[in-house]
């Protein structure tokens, strides 16, 4: 098959189904795995050449809405006449039921449910080994450092936060993304603050300007030296990768 993926996580899905060397075209945010980079780039996630994406003669494209906005990209698919699939997780579960959605599509529905189950299977040994932790340190999750913007209850960080064995300091929100303000976040004083701000890379992150904000030097966090700087690209993307995140977050709560 011919695969154009328009969207980073959905281009990770693909890898962890084996099936790269089906991928034609990827969104300019695609990077991983590595053999991505060198494929035809159709444009940002937001901003998709749909003519560019047909002249690849795509058998499907894999969509997503994951980011507000990318509703005029499944327009522009209809307009096209394209083929696609939507992948839109919000969870964990979700996840491993687009795992095995994409691996429908792609017509080795086997292959996606093997996969699927060694996905939640890796889950299951992670939480086995978080449920023996005695203390569970509260995480403050940045996405975005003005407006400020963290994962609500219903997002994979929570689930991620609790199977390390801590908890997200935002999961009595309602929503997947919470705008709230820096006074907030000090109200709340985390014990750890995870800076995985949204398209930018670690070091274009400076931890010593979050120590720079109003009252936060009250904060256990800042007190304690625990203001860790991690890849957005294994917090912020919904899929298979965010598993290898999990293992390095727990790393870094027991350091």
């Amino acid at each position: 098959m011919r695969i154009v993926s328009i969207c980073p996580s959905n281009t990770e899905i693909v890898e962890y189904l084996g099936k790269t060397e089906e991928l034609v075209g990827v969104d300019d945010y695609s990077d991983w795995p590595e053999q991505v980079r060198e494929l035809p780039k159709v444009g940002p996630d937001l901003s998709i050449d749909m003519e560019r994406v047909a002249s690849l003669e795509p058998d499907l494209v894999l969509a997503s809405l994951s980011v507000p906005g990318m509703e005029k990209n499944i327009e522009a698919l209809e307009q096209q006449g394209l083929p696609y699939i939507i992948l839109n997780p919000n969870s964990l579960e979700e996840i491993a039921a687009d795992i095995r959605k994409t691996a429908d599509s792609l017509g080795c529905p086997d292959l996606g449910a093997e996969k699927a189950g060694e996905f939640l299977q890796e889950i299951d040994a992670c939480r086995k080994q978080s449920d023996m932790r005695e203390e569970r340190p509260r995480l403050y999750w940045e996405w975005w450092p003005k407006p400020v913007f963290t994962p609500g209850a219903v997002n994979w960080l929570t689930e991620i936060s609790e199977l390390a064995g801590a908890m997200n300091v935002y999961s009595t929100e309602e929503e997947a993304s919470v705008q709230t303000n820096w006074e907030d976040v000090k109200r709340r004083d985390p014990d750890h603050i995870c800076m995985v701000w949204v398209g930018v890379k670690e070091e274009k992150m400076n931890p010593e300007l979050v120590k720079k904000r109003p009252g936060w030097d009250e904060m256990r966090a800042v007190r304690n030296g625990n203001i860790h700087v991690l890849e957005e690209s294994l917090y912020c993307r919904p899929s298979p990768r965010l598993l290898k995140g999990l293992r390095k977050l727990m790393k870094v709560l027991d350091a």
